[in-house]
């Protein structure tokens, strides 16, 4: 079992003043993770993960820059003190709210479409423009995650790259970067493949290029037996890229690597209050008060989080559900992956006691939603010993403010 990062006595504290369900954040913990890369020569943190503005605020201030795919998440960015040229935005299309605010600050853009290379250049876009490229393959921990090959959506088609060449030269466009980005939670085989595709897209461009991106997807160790990526063998992997593409190219080129649940998952614990137990003929059941409106990952992906139960270290274990308050079957937090219970081996929690799930810093708070209209839950940075409340608990005025106005 995973430790847990903070003392019982931390954790029951936070959980009383704040009530549950309640994010942690570790801060040290995404500046270790952050400092692991620092070799590369921008690391951009893809703030879809998590985009708490405490976060990017750490983030900023230790070093990263950072990626945007939507209007708000720009304007989150900038809110966080990040500077119009240390954001790129990157998507498979332009609303009209996200291509007003690239062009008035010349924000940097990733095209993953051919078409959005026209539509910036009719807006006046005078930004920096990099192409994501789907190399042709992908991999990730789930299909859902998978952005490369047929089946994803995401990127320009690798054949198709001598076009979107020439659509962005005919618009008066340089492509100064290349961006590729196959999956979350890639294994090393299916990274790997992408420096030799890199390498390719690399010669197709020429002597615009002037940096590639590695992407993101770096695995996280969920599981006890998951083993952590080697990250200095990924790191001097993308360093001999850049240089035998600057070596061909004959003049300099920059590596970038975009994490972004790399940086933040591990740093993160939702903790819930057992609320209920019950037996379901054979299956004991521990019913606690945050749902898959709090962490959807189980739900949506079968995905894997440690359990605890602050309190109980060392205590006997014996098979057991871990389920939330939804009216939905699929509100259970240990599942396999599509679908399906799989109790856990955990302590005898009762009602009362404190569940710690693990692993919670990304798309948790990020994927949160109301459903069964409950309430966002708060979210909590311990930094240097202190924990501060970087977001407080939704309540029901804000809840129903949008729906009264129309009264």
């Amino acid at each position: 079992m995973k430790p847990r990062p903070f003392s019982d006595v931390e954790l029951e504290g936070w959980a009383a003043r704040h009530g549950t369900p309640l994010y942690v954040y570790d801060a040290a913990a995404i500046v270790e993770r952050l400092r692991e890369l620092e070799a590369f020569d921008c690391v951009r943190y893809a703030q879809k993960a998590n985009a708490n503005l405490a976060l990017l605020r750490l983030l900023r201030e230790s070093g990263a820059e950072i990626d945007a795919v939507s209007a708000g998440e720009i304007e989150r960015a900038l809110r966080a003190g990040f500077r119009p040229d240390q954001i790129t935005f990157t998507a498979d299309l332009l609303d009209e709210a996200a291509l007003a605010r690239v062009v008035a600050l010349r924000i940097a853009v990733n095209a993953g479409s051919a078409d959005m290379i026209e539509q910036l250049a009719r807006a006046g876009w005078g930004g920096e423009l990099a192409l994501r490229v789907n190399p042709g393959f992908g991999h990730g921990h789930d299909d859902k995650v998978n952005t490369g090959g047929e089946s994803s959506k995401h990127g320009i088609w690798h054949a198709e790259l001598p076009a979107a060449l020439e659509r962005s030269r005919a618009a008066g466009l340089e492509v100064r970067t290349l961006h590729m980005h196959i999956g979350s939670g890639s294994d090393f085989e299916h990274l790997a493949r992408v420096c030799d595709a890199m390498g390719a897209a690399a010669r197709a461009v020429g002597g615009s290029l002037r940096s590639i991106s590695a992407g993101g997807g770096l695995p996280t160790p969920y599981r006890p037996s998951d083993r952590r990526i080697n990250v200095e063998r990924y790191t001097q992997m993308w360093l001999a890229a850049r240089d035998a593409i600057a070596r061909e190219l004959g003049q300099p080129i920059e590596v970038e690597t975009e994490p972004g649940r790399y940086l933040v998952a591990e740093a993160g614990l939702l903790l819930a209050r057992v609320r209920a137990r019950k037996r379901q003929g054979g299956i004991d059941y521990v019913l606690v008060d945050a749902g898959f409106h709090n962490l959807v990952r189980p739900a949506m992906y079968g995905a894997y989080h440690q359990i605890s139960v602050v309190g109980r270290d060392g205590e006997p274990h014996a098979p057991r559900v871990v389920a939330g308050p939804l009216c939905e079957s699929s509100d259970v937090f240990t599942q396999r992956k599509g679908g399906g219970i799989e109790p856990r081996e955990l302590p005898d929690a009762r009602v009362g006691d404190l569940v710690c799930i693990h692993d919670c810093g990304a798309y948790a708070s990020s994927m949160a939603s109301n459903y069964n209209s409950q309430l966002l839950a708060p979210e909590l940075l311990v930094e240097g010993g202190v924990a501060r409340l970087v977001r407080r608990r939704q309540d029901f005025d804000h809840l129903l403010a949008l729906e009264d106005e129309l009264d």
